[in-house]
């Protein structure tokens, strides 16, 4: 093997055990060692220079959960260009925004939308399109199988883009986050150390790969601590506990803990050879953390990230895991708690906008310059989420800054509320919003998901509350749901219930 001056894949390459080693323990049986993994990306990578992708271009990938598309990111890197992963979920109507947006010079997606993705390339100048199935079948494959095994990788520095991540959009229409070579390589390595994760370690890997999660986070750390994964296309609960005699570690979104705890075979006993379990991307709710502390013994590990970031905060892994809490700013990240408005750092235990600085955060969104400004301060970037710090260094996330309510002229955390809520007897879990209102600008509104078989009523719980809140954060209305509306990694989608409930107070005089 030679030497790479490519910086994300040349510390790959260098954290390689031996070529024989596994990579991917897939659930059929079959392995792909390291070796396999260099092969690959190497014949991925021929192809891709071969037609037309030169250092900095973008290579738009939307496929299903494969072990040629993660062969696929490898590839990208090595070749110098920039991945540009998007959700499955996603019509082609809306990929038609990214694909003009970020201008790739090769589309890579489903076999079954070819010909309608072809159509839509040739008429936004996107010069290539090639297949990929969820087997690994198409047209990407067949073309990189005759190609060489060996590729001498594209020079790449540490500020160069590896990657390109396209927020939500929630608030607007989304935003590629740029993130560079050494913003994805510091913060594995962090991670890889700070979890102990090493060679010995099997993952149990069953988050999708084109979220920062399952693709930058789980995946990376365990090609840089030379480690395996049992590498499934979805999360499947029981499947999930029948792996964990020869796994160490999973990787999780809240779902999968709620999945895990429904299953009667969630015991100490079949959890006794793991050491860790993660979760991210979303909140976990206390109870959840609490059942599966006394089902298996493992206190879950839950950390604190964002698309333009990679992974800020973490629990710890020796010390005291506090459900809901994200732990302490990782080793190179600093973390501070402001006033919204002024941008003024508040003392410990208060309330307000969390700002990060380190090697992992993003080098700024693709084309918007003024944007981009607007998003950081004296080299902070300003999450958009509102938390503290408390007297023990533990941060909390309190909600997003856009989910702040104002209501009366005071200022409501919808996270307080939903505390409380979530403790009452017959409530599963809770979102609550601000509404439009007449008299009070906004409206405390409590999205509330009962227990399966329990009887709660608008009154009752709003009278269960007054004992436990100010008159002010009481909801002033109650709406029961079976589930709350999430997206692909588990967040609940504040802003379609907003959407939903936005008259929900306009008949009020």
């Amino acid at each position: 093997m030679t030497a790479s001056a490519n910086h994300l894949f040349g510390a790959i390459r260098a954290a390689v055990p031996h070529l024989a080693k596994p990579l991917a323990l897939h659930p059929d049986g079959r392995v792909e060692t390291y070796g396999d993994a260099l092969a690959l990306s190497a014949r991925l990578a021929h192809l891709l220079v071969a037609r037309g992708v030169k250092p900095g271009d973008r290579v738009a990938v939307q496929v299903e959960k494969s072990w040629p598309a993660l062969a696929l990111y490898l590839a990208t890197v090595r070749a110098g260009a920039a991945y540009l992963p998007l959700n499955t979920a996603y019509t082609l109507n809306e990929v038609e925004y990214f694909l003009s947006d970020a201008q790739p010079t090769v589309f890579v997606c489903r076999p079954e939308i070819a010909a309608d993705a072809r159509a839509l390339a040739e008429r936004l100048g996107v010069p290539v399109v090639e297949t990929l199935g969820s087997q690994g079948e198409g047209s990407l494959t067949d073309a990189a199988a005759p190609l060489p095994d060996s590729f001498d990788d594209v020079p790449r520095g540490p500020e160069d883009l590896a990657g390109i991540l396209y927020t939500s959009g929630t608030t607007g229409r989304a935003k590629g986050a740029m993130l560079s070579h050494d913003n994805l390589l510091s913060n594995a390595v962090v991670l890889r150390d700070l979890w102990r994760f090493t060679a010995d370690d099997v993952l149990i890997h069953a988050l999708p790969i084109f979220h920062t999660h399952g693709l930058f986070v789980a995946s990376n750390i365990i090609l840089l601590a030379g480690a395996s994964m049992i590498y499934c296309p979805k999360f499947d609960a029981r499947e999930a506990i029948g792996y964990m005699d020869r796994a160490t570690s999973l990787m999780g979104v809240p779902t999968f803990y709620t999945r895990l705890l429904a299953e009667e075979g969630l015991t100490k006993e079949a959890t006794a050879h793991m050491r860790l379990f993660v979760s991210g991307s979303a909140p976990l709710l206390a109870e959840a953390h609490r059942a599966f502390s006394e089902r298996t013994g493992h206190a879950i590990l839950e950390r604190y990230g964002m698309t333009e970031t990679g992974m800020n905060t973490s629990n710890p892994y020796d010390g005291e895991r506090i459900a809901g809490t994200v732990g302490f700013p990782l080793p190179g990240v600093a973390l501070r708690v402001t006033d919204p408005e002024t941008g003024t750092p508040l003392a410990s235990g208060e309330i307000g906008m969390i700002e990060v600085e380190g090697p992992n955060v993003f080098k700024g969104y693709w084309r918007m310059p003024e944007k981009t400004a607007s998003e950081f301060r004296d080299g902070f970037f300003i999450t958009g989420d509102l938390g503290k710090i408390d007297a023990q260094g533990y941060v909390h996330i309190v909600g997003r800054g856009k989910d702040l309510v104002i209501t009366g002229g005071f200022n409501v955390y919808p996270k307080e509320v939903e505390t409380e809520i979530d403790l009452l007897p017959g409530v599963l879990e809770s979102a609550v919003i601000g509404a439009p209102h007449p008299d009070f600008g906004e409206g405390v509104t409590a999205v509330v998901v009962p227990l399966p078989g329990a009887s709660l009523t608008e009154a009752g719980l709003i009278g269960a509350l007054e004992t436990r809140l100010a008159k002010f954060k009481l909801p002033k209305r109650v709406i029961f749901l079976p589930e709350l509306p999430r997206n692909t990694m588990g967040k609940v989608q504040k802003n379609l219930l907003r959407d939903a409930y936005k008259d929900i107070y306009r008949s009020v005089a």
